[in-house]
């Protein structure tokens, strides 16, 4: 028998950690080749005897998902246009669809919000600006980790909610584009992101806990905290159920040492949903 205190989920193209709690004989759920000692790395949940997985299967489906809405979101660009670019799995399909745009000559300057977003549009010949030259951004087209009623949002599960909030409060309009796993009734499943500095990281997570929150450092993958590219750490913190987001964000705002929230209200003009081989335009 084996307890597993942490479920190792998979949400733009990080690992996050969910508290769960499993008792199962895993030998007898084990997909052949894979031994207990290898069970945490195994993609799925190991729950009540059976398996809850996130097959390759359905994985594929998801990043198709993300790949047509991506495509339905390039019908917002037009020539001359400044565009932001999002951060995370669901934009870089983004990316690399605008990218084959330009090649066929689609003429566009973009401002991504991160260094990551920044190297891929680089290497697939996309031009780059930035606030120096443009302060105003025509459309911004980003991914989100979670889409809740009146289109308000969960993000920065890719670790660059501060730019992405920067970069779309500077926009005419903002474009969401994901999967259909990411539109939720109720915000909160996905621990929100707040990015903080270091000094403060101790005291804003203590208050954040007194909001009923659980709270974890996010880390990378070397194992030391995750720094964004701004220089500050990441606080993932687990609500379960936000049912007040706008209240939450003022809050988190007003509280010092945050430099930014996950919460995005208000600021989403369309999300377009992949869902099979359709895209749904929700507003």
């Amino acid at each position: 028998m084996i307890c597993d205190p942490d479920l190792q989920t998979l949400r733009e193209g990080r690992v996050v950690l969910m508290p769960v709690v499993c008792y199962v004989s895993l030998g007898t759920l084990l997909p052949q080749g894979v031994n207990v000692n290898e069970a945490r790395g195994f993609d799925g949940l190991w729950q009540c005897g059976r398996v809850l997985s996130r097959t390759k299967s359905m994985t594929n489906n998801l990043d198709h998902e993300k790949e047509l809405a991506a495509r339905a979101s390039l019908r917002f660009v037009q020539d001359g246009q400044i565009v932001g670019l999002g951060t995370g799995s669901t934009a870089a399909h983004l990316v690399r669809v605008l990218g084959e745009k330009v090649r066929e000559g689609l003429k566009i300057k973009a401002i991504p919000t991160s260094s990551r977003t920044r190297e891929l549009a680089a290497s697939l010949g996309i031009p780059l600006t930035n606030f120096d030259e443009y302060q105003q951004i025509d459309v911004t087209i980003d991914g989100a980790d979670e889409i809740g009623p009146n289109l308000q949002l969960i993000k920065g599960g890719g670790g660059a909610l501060l730019r992405e909030k920067v970069v779309a409060s500077a926009a005419k309009k903002l474009v969401i584009i994901a999967d259909s796993s990411k539109q939720v009734a109720t915000l909160g499943r996905f621990p929100l992101p707040v990015e903080v500095v270091g000094f403060a990281q101790a005291l804003v997570a203590k208050k954040i806990q007194a909001l009923g929150a659980t709270v974890t450092l996010r880390q990378g993958t070397d194992g030391k905290p995750f720094v964004t590219d701004e220089g500050h750490h990441i606080l993932d913190c687990s609500f379960g159920r936000i049912n007040d987001p706008p209240a939450l964000a003022r809050v988190l705002s007003d509280m010092p040492g945050v430099m930014e929230h996950g919460l995005f209200i208000g600021m989403a003009s369309v999300a377009l949903v992949g869902k099979g081989e359709e895209v749904v335009e929700v507003r």
